[in-house]
C-alpha cells in the first residue's frame, strides 16, 4: 500500500516493521501501526492487550500474532460495542482476512510460520517480513472493503 502516514511519511508496513524492530512483539506491532496510522481513538494503555499474542500466545506457538494483531485492528473497526449489535460484520472479516493470511504464507500457526529458535536473526527476520507483510494484506483488505471509515 503507498498510501503514507501524515506525520511519519510511513506506510502502515513500514511502521509495523519499524514497531517489531523497535522492540514490539508482531501483534503489538500491528496492531500500534494502524492505531497511528488510521489515528484510531486507542490509548497506550489499550493496546496492552496485544502483549500476549506474541510468539503464537505467549510462545505458545499457536495462532501467528500479527495474524492476531490483524483480528484487534479489524474487531477496532468493525466490533460490537453493545450485545445487540451483530457479530456478522466482524466475524466474516475475521474469517476473510485468516483465509487471506494463511493462503499467503501457507499456515497460521506460529511454529509452522518460523520453526526457527526464538530470538535467533533468522527468527527475527522471519517475523519482521510476516509482521510488514500481514501489516501491508489488511491495509489493502481495509482499503478494499472500505472499512477505515467504520470505527467505533
Amino acid at each position: 500500500m503507498s498510501e503514507q502516514n501524515e506525520t511519519t511519511g510511513l506506510n502502515v508496513k513500514d511502521l509495523a516493521g519499524q514497531n517489531f524492530k523497535n522492540g514490539y512483539n508482531c501483534a503489538e506491532a500491528v496492531v500500534r501501526a494502524f492505531r497511528d496510522f488510521y489515528k484510531l481513538d486507542a490509548s497506550d494503555e489499550a493496546l496492552k492487550m496485544a502483549s500476549g499474542f506474541g510468539g503464537g500466545l505467549g510462545h505458545a506457538g499457536c495462532m501467528c500474532g500479527a495474524l492476531s494483531g490483524a483480528i484487534m485492528v479489524l474487531g477496532m473497526f468493525q466490533g460490537r460495542s453493545s450485545k445487540e449489535q451483530s457479530r456478522g460484520p466482524i466475524y466474516s472479516s475475521s474469517q476473510g482476512f485468516h483465509d487471506i493470511f494463511a493462503s499467503e504464507f501457507g499456515a497460521a500457526c506460529c511454529r509452522v510460520l518460523n520453526p526457527h529458535e526464538f530470538g535467533s536473526p533468522q527468527q527475527r527476520r522471519t517475523c519482521l517480513k510476516i509482521t510488514g507483510t500481514t501489516a501491508e494484506l489488511l491495509s489493502r483488505y481495509i482499503t478494499e472493503n472500505e472499512l477505515s471509515g467504520k470505527q467505533h
